[in-house]
């Protein structure tokens, strides 16, 4: 029974931060159009989907991203067609840092706040670095060779969102960094930090 409830628990936290990532893409966001009614964006949705991988885990986490993110994507008219790109990218930014902070790292078996703090920036780091470099380049060849957008168009699009990404991810990493160490022992005590 207890690891029933444990699993719900879980699917419940997920549904959690799949809604942050969500609110704070949609309505947290700077959004910049580009000619042809595109657009890129300002936003710490990723800080969530990062969030969300330290809390429950790379899978957990990742999907919670994913979920939030192409939803907020699929409700916006200028980012609808990116949404199954945005699915996968941001499954990957939670798989990398939940994988580095509770497979490698180990971060719920220590209680050492310096060393908890290291590797969830670390696992922060590594995840929105993929995408800082992954974004712009699957974006590129997504709008060009799935969505027919024309190569020059493309390229512009996708130095844009170079810019933004890495903006995005620098934010993102201060901001997770102290906020999932302020929350973790909150969590820890009111044991809602599943371990797994």
């Amino acid at each position: 029974m207890e690891n029933k409830n444990k699993k719900i628990m879980k699917l419940i936290q997920t549904a959690i931060l799949a809604a942050l990532c969500f609110v704070s893409f949609t309505f947290l966001q700077i959004k910049i159009p580009v000619p042809g009614g595109d657009a890129t964006s300002l936003h710490i949705g990723n800080a969530f989907c990062v969030l969300a991988a330290l809390l429950l885990g790379g899978w957990y986490g990742g999907f919670a991203g994913a979920i939030g993110m192409t939803i907020a994507d699929m409700l916006d008219p200028v980012y609808i067609l990116g949404a199954p790109k945005t699915f996968v990218l941001k499954f990957c930014i939670g798989l990398i840092t939940g994988v580095i902070a509770h497979r490698y790292a180990k971060i719920n078996s220590s209680n050492d706040k310096k060393y908890i703090f290291k590797w969830s920036t670390i696992a922060a780091i590594c995840g929105l670095a993929f995408n800082v470099v992954f974004d712009p380049i699957v974006g590129y060849f997504y709008k060009q060779y799935i969505l027919g957008q024309p190569q020059q168009m493309a390229s512009v699009l996708a130095k844009l969102s170079a810019v933004t990404t890495f903006i995005n991810a620098v934010v993102s990493v201060v901001l997770v960094s102290f906020i999932y160490n302020a929350i973790r022992p909150i969590l820890i005590k009111s044991g809602l930090l599943l371990n797994d």
